[in-house]
């Protein structure tokens, strides 16, 4: 299983984007490069799941929506990778706890919009994923405020790095998270299916 994952060494710092990428647009783009330079990364990781358990409609097939998402998110510091489906995982945490196995030494830095932010206490061990692993959070349009004042955000309160350190966020240890505005890319997977740009099949 080794050889399909990613090649990673101990002390760098490597982001997180996990998503179903159906499809990946200019807005994952956006936030990534954002992700590179406010939170100090070494290397960005994409990782397209194999489905999302919670929607009822499956993704595109994941072969597809790899090699859009390569298209889209060209970098010498970004990997497009379909980890969970090498790892057999369907929940974060799950993933994560892998991982921090897998790659002794590495630090990783778990990406997510303001928005997921605001139902982070509905995932599964959502307080084991914030005692391990630092969190960056990117503000999105319209959810900075329900953010900002979320039940996780209240009770992680104090681990919360400023914005002006946001390049610390991989090198200080857990629990760790750090809240950064970037300006805004409304581009939506949503919008792109329903305009009829993205066919599944």
């Amino acid at each position: 299983m080794r050889y399909a994952l990613p090649y990673a060494r101990a002390g760098q710092v490597i982001g997180l984007l996990g998503g179903s990428f159906d499809p990946a647009h200019e807005g994952h783009v956006h936030i990534t490069k954002a992700a590179l330079t406010r939170f100090g990364l070494d290397r960005v990781w994409w990782l397209v799941s194999p489905a999302n358990p919670l929607k009822p409609v499956g993704p595109a097939p994941i072969e597809k929506r790899m090699e859009h998402a390569r298209q889209v998110m060209q970098h010498p510091r970004v990997e497009v990778t379909d980890i969970e489906r090498h790892l057999g995982t369907t929940y974060t945490a799950e993933m994560l706890d892998k991982l921090h196995q897998i790659y002794p030494g590495v630090t990783f830095v778990w990406l997510m919009g303001a928005d997921n932010l605001k139902q982070f206490h509905r995932w599964q061990n959502w307080q084991g994923i914030l005692a391990t692993t630092p969190i960056g959070v990117i503000a999105r349009p319209g959810q900075r405020i329900a953010a900002r004042t979320s039940v996780a955000a209240s009770i992680f309160e104090r681990a919360r790095l400023p914005a002006r350190a946001s390049h610390l966020l991989g090198r200080i240890g857990t629990p760790a998270w750090c809240f950064v505005n970037v300006p805004m890319n409304d581009a939506s997977s949503t919008e792109i299916r329903n305009a009829g740009a993205w066919m599944r099949d």
